[in-house]
């Protein structure tokens, strides 16, 4: 499997996440199985079917959280490499066809979220930043055409 690249924030995160679902929520399903069983027949009782779903969304969820942080590579932020945009980057852009200003964090696929202008750079976008450096000009491919931005700012 392809290593995850992931802040060191956002490992944490993982790790306070697994720590709570292997402790906390477990309890609380097991709990719940042991009460839906006391309830008695087990074959018309939606309740105790309802318990092992939750059950079963938890194990699997533990399973992939545990293979992200099994295959993660945290992303270095190197405050001396403040230069050019790489992973961990705050990048402040001009959108030119719109004349626009807006800022965007560079991270990886799993830290992505588009609406909150986390993007991933894995996406065309986040591919098109990688390297630049202040000043430069970025074309970018979209479904609507090529989109021009200029980066203004690099943070990290």
């Amino acid at each position: 499997m392809a290593k995850e690249k992931i802040t060191s924030a956002r490992l944490k995160e993982l790790e306070e996440e697994l720590h709570f679902l292997k402790t906390v929520r477990e309890k609380e399903v097991a709990e719940q199985i042991k009460e839906a069983r006391s309830f008695g027949d087990l074959s018309e009782n939606s309740e105790y079917d309802e318990a092992k779903n939750e059950q079963g969304k938890l194990y699997s969820r533990i399973a992939e959280v545990q293979k992200i942080l099994d295959n993660a590579e945290i992303i270095e932020e190197d405050e001396a490499n403040t230069g050019y945009v790489g992973l961990g980057c705050r990048v402040r852009v001009l959108d030119m066809e719109l004349d626009e200003e807006e800022e965007y964090y560079v991270v990886g696929s799993q830290e992505a979220d588009p609406m909150n202008f986390r993007i991933s750079d894995d996406s065309p976008f986040g591919r098109a930043m990688i390297g630049k450096t202040e000043g430069d000009i970025v074309e970018v491919e979209a479904p609507v055409g090529t989109l021009k931005f200029r980066i203004i700012s690099i943070e990290r």
